[in-house]
């Protein structure tokens, strides 16, 4: 059970954390606002959720790097005068996440379909050294047509990966088109289950979703895959759950529509706490 302090304090940051990637675009011009909109919640959540000092995360989707970056910002962990350069010349905010410049990245992604065998590696990793520490991979569900992400899959299941947390952003869309469309992932859990993973589903928007996950994960003796059933575009009325949203950029009317219904939707979540 998410405790009401706890799931407020989660609320503040998730708004936060959207407020801010949003103005990132807008500032530059830039897309790929859908996709940081569908995974902000999973990004949020595991950051000031579930991870513990040493844990790391992998954002295999790398086009939502906005989304990461305006996590650590509101972590500590990226300098609020950073973040006005991203997309920048001679930044280190790139439109996708870079390799040892920043602190909580610890892998440049975004080549779609490479994070989850990088957090496979790094998993065994903590695992022989015996390190009680866990590895949280965000795939988005459009890369899970790349066969490496099954090969990872095997690998972790066989080296019984427990320390693995796979996360997939399941909105149903990617670059060009409906999934389903592109190439059937359906029935996803059934496949991730016969892989060797206790796969749990959740309402990818909602916290306390994520904290009965956690627990539940905290006691399965398999890996675990979450898949995270989430709207592209999340409160983006005008585009939300719509292909469009993958690349269009965030323009000010864009920008001012968008603001104005997530704060609607974060004052409607507080006052049900209350």
């Amino acid at each position: 059970m998410l405790a009401k302090d706890k799931h407020g304090d989660l609320l503040k940051k998730a708004f936060s954390v959207k407020k801010r990637f949003l103005g990132m675009y807008k500032a530059v011009n830039a897309g790929h606002v859908g996709c940081s909109l569908s995974c902000a919640e999973i990004l949020t959540f595991v950051q000031f959720g579930w991870k513990k000092d040493g844990d790391e995360i992998v954002l295999s989707k790398g086009h939502a790097a906005a989304s990461l970056y305006s996590v650590l910002a509101e972590a500590g962990q990226i300098e609020e005068s950073e973040i006005s350069t991203f997309y920048k010349n001679n930044t280190y905010l790139a439109a996708h996440p870079p390799t040892n410049k920043i602190k909580g990245i610890p892998f440049a992604t975004g080549s779609l379909g490479h994070g989850l065998s990088l957090a496979a590696g790094l998993g065994l990793a903590k695992k022989l050294k015996k390190e009680d520490k866990k590895i949280f991979c965000i795939t988005s569900d459009g890369e899970i047509n790349e066969g490496s992400t099954w090969e990872a899959a095997l690998f972790i299941a066989h080296h019984k990966l427990t320390n693995v947390i796979w996360l997939v952003d399941r909105n149903m869309l990617q670059g060009f088109g409906k999934t389903e469309d592109v190439m059937q992932l359906e029935p996803l859990d059934k496949k991730l289950e016969a892989f060797g993973f206790e796969v749990i589903i959740i309402h990818g928007h909602d916290f306390r979703a994520f904290e009965e996950a956690k627990h539940k994960a905290a006691k399965n003796e398999k890996p675990t895959a979450v898949i995270c059933n989430t709207i592209k575009g999340n409160n983006w009325i005008t585009y939300e759950g719509m292909v469009d949203s993958h690349y269009l950029p965030m323009k000010d009317e864009q920008f001012d529509i968008v603001t104005t219904e997530i704060e609607r939707f974060y004052n409607e979540k507080y006052a049900e706490l209350t």
